[in-house]
């Protein structure tokens, strides 16, 4: 399996771009980083500390926002998974550049790079940004009986959302629809999931303006 997710990701060449530097204040990158057995491999995975401003308790790859000590955004990647997990940027082989992707803030631009790490791996989370540092079977995003969906209320509608739980984790948002956006492009998986419009999205924070 990991040997056709690579040969696909060809689709997807790796580059090294880097931001305005006069407008790069919205600007991120993240590493999805797969490891492990090549018939069963894995995605590494973190859960964000729950006292973080923006979008604490979630999952999320390892990364973060662009920095001016940053030649390019791949540098951004391994750099924040550096800090976050003690991954060492050495033991990363970065093979592609997946499609920049707007999370909730849809002001905020985010580089998804995959890269192949050696296994075994140790990891260390910082407390100050990560909560939980876990492995996801690919395996799994390629079953639909294992996504669900949850409403996010308030008192001006609701919004569903797609979700796959694995173990006390909920894999949701940018996360799962990087991760199964690819699987889509490298596995040709098949998986179709229901996200809420951006035009609906937009006419609900409207009303709670």
């Amino acid at each position: 399996m990991l040997e056709t997710i690579i040969n696909q990701l060809k689709k997807f060449p790796l580059t090294r771009v880097s931001p305005n530097p006069e407008d790069h204040s919205l600007t991120a990158a993240v590493l999805v980083a797969l490891h492990g057995d090549p018939g069963n491999p894995q995605v590494v995975l973190t859960q964000r500390a729950n006292h973080l401003k923006n979008h604490a308790g979630e999952v999320a790859f390892p990364g973060g926002m662009w920095d001016a000590v940053d030649n390019h955004l791949l540098d951004t990647a391994l750099r924040e998974a550096h800090e976050e997990i003690g991954l060492v940027p050495r033991l990363v082989t970065p093979v592609a550049t997946l499609p920049e992707a707007s999370p909730k803030r849809r002001n905020l631009l985010v580089t998804p790079y995959v890269g192949l790490v050696e296994s075994p791996l140790q990891l260390v989370a910082d407390p100050s940004e990560i909560a939980a540092i876990f492995d996801l079977p690919v395996r799994l995003l390629l079953d639909i009986n294992q996504y669900q969906y949850f409403e996010i209320k308030n008192e001006h509608g609701a919004l569903r959302f797609p979700y796959l739980a694995y173990h006390e984790f909920k894999i949701w948002g940018f996360t799962l629809k990087v991760l199964v956006d690819m699987i889509n492009a490298t596995l040709d998986a098949g998986i179709e999931l229901e996200y809420p419009s951006d035009q609906r999205i937009n006419k609900l924070r409207q009303r709670g303006q």
